[in-house]
């Protein structure tokens, strides 16, 4: 009974036994096979979702959309967005290593960020990735001598601070004039951005970016910004002179973390999206501009869902519950950076009622490792499994090896398939990178 992708159906099914299956693969077998925590990505999920972006932005006369790979990467998962017509989009050269490594056009890639290293841009110069987006006047000096020396040109965008403040966590709003992204259009630092671009001559500045911030629910906020982009699109076109054809609104699509949450659909983003290029290109007397998307979270999110293993129980009488499980902010640290909520089942007694508050503890040596607080569940009990729902984005990518835990094994799962994204760390991984300086090695 394992149901299909959807913002309003489960992802799981449930077997004669009651437990919890994904993809059809019991999670206790899972478990067994591939250690505990396992963080499994439903393969079905991420392609529909790659599928729903691609067919609704190409209803657009002309369309890109990049997958935002902060949001989790690997090697493998580099060919599955590949197979699926996407473009990808990185921010540092560790990103830009693992795509190339996969074989990814690197025509097809874009790379961002806000402090790029001169390492990052020689990679992406000398890998002939697709863009660059510059994103402060620094960046344009150090382009500008990179290219010479090394004899290259690139197509760049400028990142557009817009100065939309969206409802968010604090931490995820980028696209308010207090940013440390991009050039804000308020006082002419972008103006200034072009000009300069457009005085070098291997810099080719073919497009304007922005992002206003993740896991937006209210699709005001992309009107807003649509309507300060393309205005300033125009100026830069027609007053500045610059050939720009490729408007670039970032991603940030909300998705469902609980029962409670209604995010809008893809459909009902892009729609709104491109209904609001064409009205504003038709008003400006623009023509329409090459438009480009940045899913992250929305490809990958919801397909993700984490199983853990229960150690201990500790039940204060009128205070709380803690269960405490194998892994916490070393492989899921959202709830420590944003009190980030996520729906959580008791995988092995999925019938059971869910009656009593419980706090999801981590095991590392610090109170504020929690995965979350105040869920209902079943009496928990040690040995049981439970799954948190919706950690395909920004847990593994994440993660780290705080009190020298292993990270997780990454699976790929469909119907009759498993595969591993990324090994469960082992023993040595967990040194390998150590040193001893030679003054304190034993001297025989």
């Amino acid at each position: 009974m394992d149901c299909a992708n959807s913002e309003t159906k489960p992802i799981y099914g449930i077997n004669d036994e009651g437990v919890m299956t994904l993809a059809g693969h019991d999670v206790r077998e899972l478990l067994a096979k591939y250690g505990s925590p396992v963080v499994v990505m439903l393969e079905d999920v991420v392609r529909g979702n790659c599928r729903a972006y691609r067919q609704q932005i190409e209803r657009y006369p002309r369309s890109r959309v990049y997958y935002a790979s902060k949001a989790f990467l690997t090697t493998g998962f580099c060919r599955l967005i590949e197979e699926e017509g996407m473009c990808l989009d990185v921010v540092s050269w560790g990103e830009l290593h693992t795509a190339l490594s996969a074989g990814f056009p690197p025509e097809r890639i874009l790379m961002h960020g806000n402090a790029k290293t001169v390492d990052d841009l020689r990679l992406a110069l000398d890998a002939g990735v697709g863009r660059i987006v510059i994103d402060n006047l620094d960046e344009v000096e150090r382009l500008a001598w990179l290219t010479e020396e090394m004899g290259k040109e690139v197509k760049v965008f400028i990142r557009v601070t817009p100065g939309v403040k969206p409802s968010t966590h604090k931490y995820i709003q980028t696209g308010q004039v207090d940013s440390k992204f991009g050039f804000n259009l308020a006082g002419g630092a972008a103006e200034e951005a072009v000009k300069r671009i457009l005085e070098i001559p291997r810099l080719h500045l073919v497009g304007l970016h922005c992002h206003i911030g993740s896991q937006i629910f209210d699709l005001k906020p992309y009107k807003i910004a649509a309507r300060a982009m393309m205005e300033f699109y125009k100026h830069v076109q027609q007053d500045l002179g610059a050939p720009l054809d490729e408007l670039n609104m970032g991603g940030g699509l909300g998705i469902r973390y609980t029962p409670d949450d209604a995010p809008p659909t893809v459909k009902e983003h892009l729609s709104a999206l491109r209904g609001h290029i064409v009205e504003l290109c038709d008003e400006l007397g623009v023509e329409l501009p090459l438009l480009c998307d940045e899913p992250g979270r929305s490809i990958v999110g919801r397909a993700g869902v984490t199983l853990y293993t229960v150690q201990s129980v500790k039940k204060i009488e009128g205070v709380r519950n803690y269960a405490s499980v194998d892994g916490g902010m070393t492989d899921n640290p959202r709830f420590a950076l944003y009190q980030a909520d996520h729906q959580v089942l008791l995988a092995n007694h999925m019938n059971d009622h869910a009656s009593m508050l419980w706090s999801i503890s981590g095991r590392c040596c610090e109170s504020g490792d929690m995965l979350q607080k105040d869920v209902y569940l079943p009496d928990v009990k040690q040995d049981d499994i439970l799954a948190l729902l919706s950690t395909g984005a920004y847990t593994y990518s994440m993660s780290s090896h705080y009190n020298r835990l292993p990270r997780p094994a990454v699976l790929l799962v469909s119907e009759g398939r498993v595969g591993e994204l990324a090994a469960r760390d082992t023993p040595e991984d967990i040194t390998r990178l150590d040193r001893i300086p030679e003054w304190l090695e034993q001297k025989g």
